[in-house]
């Protein structure tokens, strides 16, 4: 997954505004106790943080 399309999702999902907070506030302990912003910056792939995020957030499989 590109970043633009990890972007472009979380927007979707989450919609603006929440999915910018959720990016650089939201804590995901599986990752390390990072956030989704840190956890790709220090190259995690973009579709695994994708993944906990719905995980975390009870994203329906189908939109996973």
């Amino acid at each position: 997954m590109r970043l633009t399309e990890f972007h472009q999702l979380i927007r979707e999902e989450f919609g603006q505004m929440r999915g910018d907070a959720l990016l650089i506030d939201h804590v995901l302990l599986n990752l390390g106790g990072k956030t989704a912003a840190q956890a790709i910056e220090d190259g995690r792939e973009p579709r695994e943080v994708w993944r906990e995020l719905c995980i975390e957030f009870d994203v329906p499989p189908l939109r996973r």
